[in-house]
């Protein structure tokens, strides 16, 4: 789930060698943390939140298919 993760934020940001990504296992459910560069938050997020939904939708399918429960946090 982690390198997932990392994959995808790395192809939206100007600084992908910021991107970093914390993973915790909490009650049976996986949090994962992403943090990038302040410049590439917007990026991340995207207008109106849409990225940010799409990238914890994609999570969320992947995660279903590993029979694992994910959350993404974005910092």
């Amino acid at each position: 789930m982690k390198e997932l993760l990392e994959t995808i934020a790395r192809a939206l940001v100007q600084f992908p060698d910021d991107v970093k990504v914390q993973e915790e296992d909490k009650d049976g459910e996986v949090l994962l943390t992403l943090s990038v560069n302040e410049q590439d938050m917007g990026k991340v997020i995207g207008r109106s939140g849409r990225i940010a939904k799409a990238i914890r939708s994609v999570m969320s399918a992947a995660a279903s298919k590993a029979d694992v429960k994910v959350s993404v946090d974005i910092r």
